[in-house]
């Protein structure tokens, strides 16, 4: 083989082996001529020393043991994990972050049918190893071989702790692996020791600062992330000047249990909960650590997030995609309505004033109002109308066509679409695709939702009476028939809010004819919020449910969380702007201005955190001046700042009753709760009639 290779390559070269020795000599001699000096300069130009690969961008990490405990130690955090109780302590630059140990409860299973509550430090078999994959370093924990009074537990579960990145967070997952049992729920890693902070952080709608001794119990409305108790899937604590972010990386199916007793502490822990039964697939948690930092600081690192994952989309990209939510910046938002109608068997149902069950005006009365309102000097606003269908507000869905007969059907709905285009008014409609009435024509059970026992969902809270839940799989199917039903008819409508979608978390249904899982539930409302868009339509829903950002144009609430509930009463915690710190240019929200208002803490007015969160305001069809002021005011400086980034909110004295807001153009706003007043720099122009 030697000889064949030698033979090829002497033939290249254009030369036959030859048997005569001076013949080989001269060939020697041209192989140096024509190529020696190439030799000579190419060893020449190879460096001393060979380049090595040494700094190739993974993580400047080590993982070692010391004192029988496991270390991840980078440049900037160190990790001590105790392999006995799975306690970990994380020493950042200048503050120590402690998390309680493993506790009785902090794993639950189901095992044959049979719910078990299990500790993760009480597994039998427990491996922990380094771990590493290049651009993240630290250790997994190989847990198994769990048992609950001498009966076995036939589930692994699988802990990667590392450090990621150059400022070193915390990226912790979790797997498992389901055989004979399976996962319900999971709390790890566990909460931070109350020890290590001063205030805790929530995104309670749009945002609450908790003292850890604050005097009074405090509760979220729900715990699941995408309601509202979590807009937002984070969360994170102050103490002193340094700050930590709880940034959940798979929210679908994962959430918080909270605790703040009477004086407090506070207790927030991570939630991971089961799909369909089973933990299903691994979920991923990254821990933030800010030497100095606060709630602003955590706001702006998940800002940073959903930018770099794609999720956040600006208010500028919806305008490209449909030029008619330009229309709306700056427009203020009339709420109105045509027919409220009560069943009796609804909880709102008022017995002893039977004329309040039944509350109508015409489409014509509703189009001159808003021709009135025209003539006060309000030249564009987005119209919400409630109860335009057959039976009125909450009442048949998912079959509301056609419109109000007693209003004036299918003409008087025309010609009140037609009266909005004319003043230059955006017309939308308010419609429900999750309560499902039994009365409603295409009600069928076998549609509903089911829980894992098979039971089927029921209520009678709202104006229509007894409803169930439809199932979301189900749910763009009939906004399609009554969407292009509306549009054929020849009523132009420009929009459409789909309620409670972007406000309840996501349901689970587990009828075999159509199974959902709670990931799958938010593609199908997105699917029924894409379509709106896809036909022209300005899309709204309820409040801001982070999931939704990508989807939605606008809401019609996003306040403060109140003590007993959003309705009224005083604030729960501090409020704070966590949502519009994070999504201000990337979505329309309105206020309302009336003291003590839907969300507004009974003191304050409503009016002045609008202003300080430069959102839309809510006006009535029949304005006094000082209204009316107030919403040309509010309009003018939404015009300036709706479409930029809220930079900064801070408090100005110790009473939290005094605040600024900052924003990308340099525009700031100071409120004052206590006096009600405000001021805005630069200053206004002078808005006439």
């Amino acid at each position: 083989m030697a000889n064949i290779r030698q033979n090829n390559t002497l033939f290249l070269f254009g030369i036959v082996r030859s048997r005569t020795p001076l013949f080989g000599l001269l060939f020697l001699v041209l192989i140096y001529v024509f190529f020696g000096d190439s030799a000579t300069l190419a060893a020449e130009s190879v460096p001393v020393q060979a380049a090595n690969q040494n700094n190739w961008g993974a993580p400047k990490v080590q993982v070692f043991q010391r004192e029988g405990k496991w270390i991840i130690e980078g440049q900037r955090n160190r990790i001590e994990l105790n392999p006995s109780d799975l306690q970990m302590t994380v020493y950042a630059q200048s503050r120590t972050w402690s998390m309680i140990p493993s506790f009785p409860g902090d794993l639950i299973v189901e095992n044959s049918g049979t719910r078990l509550s299990l500790r993760l430090a009480d597994a039998g078999k427990k491996e922990i190893s380094p771990y590493q994959t290049g651009f993240k370093t630290g250790i997994k924990i190989a847990l198994e071989e769990f048992a609950r009074k001498d009966v076995k537990v036939d589930v692994q579960i699988s802990l990667f702790i590392c450090l990621e990145g150059e400022q070193e967070e915390l990226v912790c997952e979790l797997i498992a692996t389901e055989k004979t049992a399976t996962v319900m729920e999971c709390f790890w890693p566990q909460a931070i020791a109350e020890s290590c902070f001063d205030y805790t952080v929530v995104p309670f709608m749009q945002g609450m600062l908790l003292g850890k001794d604050w005097p009074k119990k405090v509760r979220l409305y729900d715990t699941v992330s995408y309601g509202r108790g979590l807009y937002m899937p984070w969360w994170g604590h102050q103490q002193g000047k340094s700050a930590m972010l709880v940034l959940l990386e798979t929210p679908e199916d994962g959430g918080c249990r909270f605790e703040h007793p009477e004086g407090g502490p506070t207790k927030i822990e991570l939630r991971w909960i089961h799909s369909l039964g089973k933990l299903a697939y691994p979920r991923r948690v990254r821990l933030c650590f800010f030497d100095e930092g606060n709630y602003v600081t955590m706001a702006k690192r998940y800002r940073r997030h959903v930018l770099e994952t794609g999720h956040f989309v600006s208010l500028k990209e919806k305008i490209n995609r449909n030029p008619l939510v330009e229309r709306l910046v700056g427009s203020p938002v009339v709420h109105t309505s045509i027919l409220y109608h009560i069943q009796p068997e609804s909880s709102y149902y008022q017995k002893d004033e039977p004329a309040k069950n039944h509350q109508l005006v015409s489409f014509d009365e509703r189009a001159e109002q808003l021709r009135q309102l025209s003539k006060k000097g309000i030249k564009r606003a987005y119209v919400h109308l409630d109860g335009w269908g057959f039976r009125g507000y909450d009442n048949l869905h998912p079959d509301i066509i056609p419109p109000c007969p007693e209003a004036g059907g299918w003409e008087g709905m025309k010609r009140f679409a037609e009266t909005c285009d004319q003043i230059g008014f955006v017309f939308a409609i308010h419609d429900q695709y999750r309560d499902y009435y039994l009365d409603a024509k295409s009600y069928d059970p076998r549609h509903t939702i089911l829980d894992r026992n098979g039971n089927r969902p029921h209520g009678s809270t709202w104006y229509g009476g007894k409803q169930s839940i439809l199932c979301s799989r189900l749910a763009l199917g009939h906004v399609t028939k009554n969407y292009l039903s509306l549009l054929s008819h020849g009523v132009k409508i420009r929009g459409a809010y789909l309620d409670v979608f972007a406000v309840v978390p996501p349901d689970e249904c587990y009828n075999p004819e159509h199974p959902v899982s709670r990931a799958d539930c938010l593609k199908y409302r997105g699917n029924c919020l894409d379509f709106i868009r896809a036909n022209g339509g300005v899309v709204s829903s309820e409040e801001p449910a982070d999931w939704a950002i990508p989807h939605i144009d606008l809401v019609h609430h996003g306040p403060y969380a109140l003590v007993p509930n959003p309705g009224r009463g005083p604030a729960m915690g501090i409020p704070v702007p966590l949502f519009n710190l994070v999504y201000h240019d990337a979505l329309l929200l309105p206020w309302s201005l009336g003291k003590g208002a839907w969300g507004i803490p009974e003191n304050d007015l409503g009016y002045l955190h609008g202003l300080a969160n430069v959102g839309l305001a809510y006006l009535s069809l029949n304005p006094g001046e000082e209204e009316l002021v107030r919403v040309r005011t509010m309009s003018a400086l939404h015009e300036r700042v709706g479409l930029l980034e809220m930079t900064s909110h801070e408090f100005l004295d110790e009473s939290f009753r005094k605040q600024r807001t900052t924003f990308a153009d340099g525009t700031k706003v100071i409120i004052d709760l206590d006096s009600d007043t405000f001021e805005i720099s630069p200053k206004l122009p002078v808005v006439n009639d």
